[in-house]
């Protein structure tokens, strides 16, 4: 059983920075592939990145690579998400998420445990 409290969330204006952080209980977080999911009004939860249980592969959806970056720090338990460049379709309710297995995916299916999400707001 894992447990994820996701924090770090808030308003910025556009181009701003943010870090997500998720702490996770339990002891099967650091052989956990992980990932951060959002959710916009009105929209379908989407992937945002995602890391493998050593943090050596990571993949990102095409609209914020090269301005997000997933790490994870697993002697503390934490998963984290910098925000770089943000822009205001970045708006969204952030989750993280926890595989029962060591590989890193970017469909939602392939989760078993959700933090209750934290909310990013960019004003343009």
């Amino acid at each position: 059983q894992v447990q994820l409290v996701e924090s770090g969330g808030g308003l910025v204006q556009a181009g701003g920075s943010l870090r997500l952080s998720c702490a996770a209980s339990g002891r099967t977080f650091s052989s956990s592939g992980m990932g951060w999911f959002r959710q916009a009004p009105g929209k379908e939860r989407e992937f945002v990145a995602t890391i493998s249980w050593d943090g050596r592969s990571t993949n990102y959806a095409d609209s914020v690579k090269g301005r997000f970056t997933i790490s994870r720090d697993n002697a503390k338990n934490t998963l984290y998400l910098q925000m770089n460049s943000l822009k205001p379709e970045d708006t969204a309710v952030y989750y993280c998420a926890a595989r029962g297995r060591s590989g890193g995916r970017t469909t939602s299916t392939a989760y078993d445990y959700w933090g209750q999400g934290t909310q990013v707001t960019v004003s343009s």
